[in-house]
């Protein structure tokens, strides 16, 4: 496998920060990876190379707006951030990058995220993966979010974070920690009509500790999605379970892209 770092440029002066990993025989769909709201590629750690190497795909990691190395984000940020990434610059970096078909792997905000690519994405997604993903706030979200700033400031994780995002990350902290603590934002968040426009096989994962989401999360994106969708619930794993349970969550990646992408694919 060879590993590529990218700077991709996709317009109206916006830069992203991306990494390709190859195989010897790129075939099928890529995996594309979406991070979390304070995520990079780095935070991933080994899972998407583990992913690719256990399925035989090629893999794309990114850094969205703001985030990493790549370029900065309007802030406040808006409403609409979710859909922004998701309709315009998720696309504009496929397009950019000549990558036909994926199958989307998100985590938290990236789940999100990944669930309005999917639908604006049509044929282009092959399937979807969702960790943590959230289609509202719920009390956990609020009350873990609230419990992170403290954290942030008092545990040393701002200190963490200031390795993957130097000195804009207060400011994107910040950016998080108040839209999703935004009563108009939580109002705004509809995802009803994305849910309903996927059509491709999809699995939402989710652990039962999950401290930011609680189980309806995923039963609502299942029933929005409709029969394509597959729940998940994890025991004893929390909001990360790529890196609480990798072997358990490779496991079943590997055989959703065997059972549910694959057996898509055209028979000539």
């Amino acid at each position: 496998m060879t590993v590529d770092d990218l700077v991709v440029p996709l317009g109206q002066g916006v830069r992203v920060q991306a990494q390709r990993l190859r195989q010897a025989r790129g075939d099928g769909p890529v995996l594309v990876f979406l991070h979390e709201s304070l995520g990079n590629i780095a935070l991933w750690k080994r899972f998407p190379r583990r992913l690719a190497e256990a399925t035989g795909l090629d893999a794309l990691v990114y850094e969205r707006r703001g985030y990493g190395a790549s370029s900065d984000e309007p802030l406040p940020r808006p409403y609409n951030y979710q859909a922004q990434e998701g309709t315009v610059w998720l696309p504009r970096l496929l397009d950019a990058l000549a990558i036909d078909e994926v199958i989307l792997v998100g985590h938290s905000d990236g789940g999100s995220i990944a669930l309005i690519a999917a639908a604006a994405l049509g044929d282009r997604v092959k399937g979807l993966i969702t960790m943590a993903a959230h289609t509202w706030a719920d009390h956990l979200t609020v009350k873990g979010i609230r419990d992170m700033r403290r954290r942030y400031l008092e545990e040393g994780i701002r200190e963490k974070l200031l390795r993957h995002h130097g000195e804009r990350t207060d400011a994107l902290f910040q950016a998080w920690h108040d839209v999703w603590l935004d009563e108009g934002f939580q109002q705004s968040l509809d995802f009803a009509p994305w849910l309903d426009a996927i059509q491709c096989p999809a699995m939402i994962i989710q652990g039962d500790d999950d401290e930011y989401g609680v189980p309806e999360q995923v039963t609502d994106i299942v029933n929005g999605i409709g029969r394509h969708a597959t729940p998940v619930f994890l025991p004893e794993t929390g909001h990360s379970p790529h890196l609480q349970r990798p072997e358990r969550v490779l496991s079943l990646i590997c055989d959703f892209v065997r059972l549910k992408v694959d057996q898509k694919k055209p028979d000539f």
